[in-house]
């Protein structure tokens, strides 16, 4: 090499570039679809989860990768880290759509929020499928079709269990997850349905919410520590609300003091259970719901009919039913 110094500055240059266009595809100005030339026959469809951080999310990609797999579609899964952040979700949603990806599956963090961008979308002709929580929208109308579990079920499901558990009597506290959150505000609203036909049970909190991560919702629920202290029943209606009210509930002495009912069933969530921390879990099948989600935008992809609606499961999950026929498709479909 005659000149080594011009050599290695070249160099650096290529690995500043490099390391430029890192940081431009995770802060989301990137959206990853460019394909080499043996996926060009194939149609990309892009996954768009609330976030990226829970494991319930891993679960989702898990089961759109093994559909995109199966059917012959690339799948590009990219999201907003946190689940409070509307404006990057939206801003993902427009860049796959002026990137012309053949079809969209999207959990909307906010249901009025990302309203705009899926019939943006559908006017370009680009199917959407709606995972996990609902939009202010038809689905089969403003969108190809909604792929979720029954959240006010699981709800309802949840409430019940816990007045089972209290014996039909006792104080309880509901710490909500976050406004504009239609899976979880339809989860809550179950739960309350379902107490409201205890006449023993007394309500003594719903107007807190614990934050979009597990770490918010242990502050949260801190806050509530006086009424933590008063309640015999919690419910928590995800798996970071749920994992936050756990922590909280093990920092203030009251873990297994209290009789506590969550949501999801991630492995901190199953520990928890296994130690009597958590008396019950409302499970979820996000891999199903990832699986179906994008088989439903492969059909429609190929013009082939699909279903407006689709409920994926929900179970509650105990000590006692851990090795229950029901329990177990939900939970190895989960891992």
């Amino acid at each position: 090499m005659k000149n080594p110094i011009l050599f290695a500055s070249a160099l650096s240059l290529l690995a500043f570039a490099g390391c430029n266009n890192a940081a431009q595809n995770s802060a989301g100005g990137n959206t990853g679809i460019a394909q080499s030339p043996s996926d060009s026959s194939k149609p990309t469809i892009a996954v768009i989860p609330k976030g990226t951080t829970h494991a319930y999310w891993k679960s989702v990609e898990a089961g759109a990768n093994k559909a995109g797999a199966e059917l012959g579609a690339n799948i590009v899964f990219k999201g907003p880290i946190q689940e409070s952040d509307r404006a990057s979700q939206i801003k993902i949603v427009d860049q796959f759509v002026t990137d012309g990806v053949g079809a969209v599956v999207l959990a909307p963090l906010d249901d009025a929020a990302l309203v705009k961008p899926v019939r943006e979308a559908k006017a370009k002709k680009i199917p959407v499928v709606i995972i996990d929580s609902a939009l202010k929208a038809e689905p089969g109308v403003d969108y190809t079709a909604f792929v979720s579990t029954d959240n006010k079920k699981g709800g309802m499901l949840a409430g019940k269990e816990l007045v089972r558990i209290l014996g039909g009597k006792g104080k309880v506290v509901l710490l909500r997850y976050q406004e504009g959150s239609a899976s979880t505000a339809d989860r809550e609203a179950g739960f309350l349905s379902a107490i409201k036909d205890a006449p023993g049970i007394t309500l003594i909190s719903d107007n807190r919410y614990a934050g979009a991560t597990a770490g918010e919702a242990k502050t949260s629920a801190l806050n509530l520590v006086d009424k933590l202290k008063e309640a015999d029943g919690i419910f928590t209606p995800n798996e970071s609300s749920t994992q936050g009210m756990l922590l909280a509930l093990r920092q203030v002495a009251l873990a297994g003091k209290k009789k506590f009912v969550g949501f999801d069933a991630s492995p901190p969530l199953l520990e928890g259970l296994n130690k009597g921390e958590i008396n019950a879990l409302v499970a979820q099948n996000p891999t199903k719901m990832g699986y179906e989600g994008v088989k439903a935008a492969f059909a429609a992809i190929k013009g082939e009919k699909v279903e407006a609606q689709m409920d994926t499961g929900v179970a509650v999950v105990t000590k006692d039913n851990l090795n229950s026929a029901e329990v177990k498709e939900v939970l190895n479909e989960n891992k």
